[in-house]
């Protein structure tokens, strides 16, 4: 890396050992970073999915407690991804509006 190549650190789209933030340090450019930005892709798509699923779920009479209580679940589970993919994606934008504040 030259010298004036800006590094950042990035929230994963995972978690470490009990739960805990995983980063990662570098351009953005690594595979790594590639990884994460394709595990980010599936995670916000299957979130989008999961919501048509819910609206079709709720809008049935014949729902069952137990079928709503999974879908309660699996919600939480996927709003805890998008949450941190939106963390991630605001801190680097945040980290390269500092590193170039005269850009729109």
């Amino acid at each position: 890396m030259k010298e004036n190549d800006a590094q950042t650190i990035r929230l994963l789209p995972w978690a470490g050992q009990g739960g805990k933030p995983c980063y990662v340090l570098g351009d953005g450019n690594g595979y790594v970073s590639r990884l994460a930005d394709d595990i980010e892709s599936v995670q916000l798509g299957m979130a989008d999915d999961l919501l048509g699923h819910a609206a079709d779920l709720l809008a049935d009479q014949k729902v069952t407690g137990p079928e709503l209580h999974f879908l309660a679940s699996r919600l939480t589970e996927s709003l805890r991804d998008v949450r941190r993919v939106a963390e991630s994606r605001g801190s680097r934008t945040a980290a390269a509006s500092r590193q170039h504040p005269d850009q729109p």
